[in-house]
């Protein structure tokens, strides 16, 4: 068995060819999306983060919506950008978020992708020491990792509006349990280790910041490995997960091939993302008896517990909960993933 969800960007565009046409579309969209999801059989629903952009940012508030409007999926994003997060404000809020949805968040967050801005992060008012804007996002993420162990750390006022309970006070709404459902966005092997090092679970996307020259899944699968070992040597006492993510298109009809057929026969891809080496995952599209044989040899995807499938939001909720139901029912019964 495998998870298998949805990641969406929540792209949005004022285009005659888009079902999506403003920032309202893109959320009750997503929150629509989520329920057809749930309805035919998927595991969850993700949403990726953008500021500065036409596509989805602030995401708790459309969490929680998902959370009051499913009953069992995963919600969760993949990613936050940690550079532009008040740790304890974000506390607060995935609390919240977590509590509506009864325990089913899932949050994948990380040091961030290339911006739409220079330097977005220092208009929401955080200014980097050194200049060194990585390091910024692993301090937020470590202040706010401490904070969802829920732990007192504020002396309580002597003469306060409302009694406090005795001790150091924490950040309310706690949400127990939430620490270990919480993902970091992998771009290597060397930043899987330290996400297992953290006690974090492993996301990795249809990209890594490295070329070795082999094929991108034996790559993934390299550090996934890699993860799982330092995983072991740092001493947690809970399982981890792993997602990758892929975009896997079954053709079943001719409107599918009319949008995809394209794609049949990609190939990994090797360019320059910050400066740097990156490859980048090859596209899956065709029929479903060949999707699972070519879906049969990707190594990080049996290697994952946790499938994620970059949909092309766009093209509206209708055909997106088509392309999931053709998945779910055509493609994951033959590997063996139902």
């Amino acid at each position: 068995m495998k998870k298998i969800g949805f990641l969406s960007f929540g792209h949005w565009s004022p285009s005659p060819q888009s079902q999506v046409r403003s920032a309202s579309d893109a959320l009750l969209q997503s929150i629509d999306l989520a329920v057809a999801a749930e309805e035919v059989g998927a595991d969850g629903a993700y949403f990726r983060v953008h500021h500065f952009a036409r596509q989805l940012a602030s995401p708790f508030p459309l969490l929680a919506a998902v959370g009051a409007r499913t009953s069992r999926i995963e919600i969760g994003t993949g990613v936050i950008d940690m550079r532009y997060e008040n740790p304890l404000y974000m506390t607060e809020e995935a609390g919240a978020a977590d509590l509506i949805s009864g325990g089913r968040l899932q949050l994948g967050i990380s040091r961030g992708s290339p911006e739409q801005v220079i330097d977005g992060f220092r208009h929401f008012g955080h200014e980097p020491a050194d200049g060194d804007h990585a390091a910024m996002a692993r301090t937020h993420t470590k202040i706010f990792l401490e904070q969802l162990e829920g732990r007192g750390f504020a002396a309580p006022n002597p003469r306060p509006m409302f009694p406090n309970p005795p001790g150091l006070l924490r950040l309310e709404p706690h949400s127990p349990g939430l620490r270990e459902r919480i993902w970091w966005g992998a771009g290597s092997r060397a930043t899987a280790e330290w996400t297992a090092q953290q006690g974090m679970n492993l996301m990795s996307s249809t990209l890594l910041t490295e070329d070795t020259g082999v094929p991108f899944h034996q790559l993934q699968a390299e550090q996934i490995q890699m993860f799982r070992d330092a995983w072991k040597v740092a001493g947690h006492t809970h399982e981890p997960r792993v997602s990758v993510s892929r975009s896997i298109f079954p053709i079943v009809s001719a409107l599918d091939r009319a949008y995809f057929g394209g794609e049949a026969g990609s190939h990994d891809q090797v360019g320059h993302l910050d400066g740097g080496a990156a490859r980048f995952g090859k596209s899956y599209a065709g029929e479903p008896d060949q999707l699972v044989r070519e879906l049969a040899e990707d190594e990080a995807i049996a290697a994952a517990d946790t499938l994620l499938l970059t949909l092309p939001n766009q093209l509206g909720v209708d055909y997106n909960a088509q392309v999931l139901d053709n998945i779910i029912r055509h493609v994951a019964p033959g590997l063996g993933w139902r």
